[in-house]
């Protein structure tokens, strides 16, 4: 576990500050409750199973999330990077047993909240908890849209909306999660990439 570092902090405040001023107190409470990790790839944040007990904002590098099909296959269900935030929403949120697993893709440096310091923040400043309801909506929202993207639309359109979204995935992220991702074998991608 590394020390608080004063650069990182200021990363999720800004995040928060972008939907809601914070007062120098919630920030020094920010400050004093979370701390940075840096993991190195493949590392399983969570696993099925597992009740999610922090919430990880990505400083550097990426993550995804997956479950396992009834067939024993591995889905990726979430693929995130700098700036997000990475949670086993169902988990965190009920602390009850995760259905998926949260892994880094690559080495990653990680501030880390705790479930219970999370819950005090949003007791002491009712505007925490406007920012948390923020991002609550901000991510059921992305959840209807990948939803949508696979039920609607064809697998060259939503490749296409995902290297939109993350110009360099396919420099950082392995074909095979993100043929995963999109719902489609890895040979449909390789195909989808020869071609556009």
């Amino acid at each position: 576990m590394q020390k608080y570092s004063q650069s990182a902090t200021d990363l999720i405040v800004k995040l928060f500050e972008s939907i809601h001023p914070l007062s120098d107190d919630l920030k020094q409470l920010i400050e004093t409750h979370s701390y940075v990790i840096d993991v190195k790839a493949g590392v399983r944040l969570i696993d099925i199973g597992q009740v999610q007990k922090q919430i990880y904002f990505i400083l550097q590098g990426g993550v995804h999330s997956y479950y396992i099909d009834p067939a024993g296959n591995k889905i990726s269900s979430w693929l995130l990077y700098e700036g997000e935030l990475a949670i086993a929403v169902y988990s965190f949120f009920s602390q009850k047993p995760s259905f998926e697993a949260i892994e880094t893709l690559e080495p990653c440096s990680l501030l880390v909240l705790s479930y219970e310091k999370l819950n005090e923040l949003y007791h002491q400043f009712p505007e925490f908890n406007f920012i948390g309801r923020v991002l609550t909506e901000r991510y059921y929202i992305k959840s209807e849209e990948k939803a949508n993207e696979l039920r609607m639309l064809p697998a060259v359109d939503r490749y296409r909306n995902l290297v939109e979204r993350y110009p360099e995935i396919l420099k950082r992220t392995p074909l095979g999660i993100v043929a995963s991702y999109l719902g489609i074998t890895r040979s449909t991608l390789s195909r989808i990439r020869a071609k556009v």
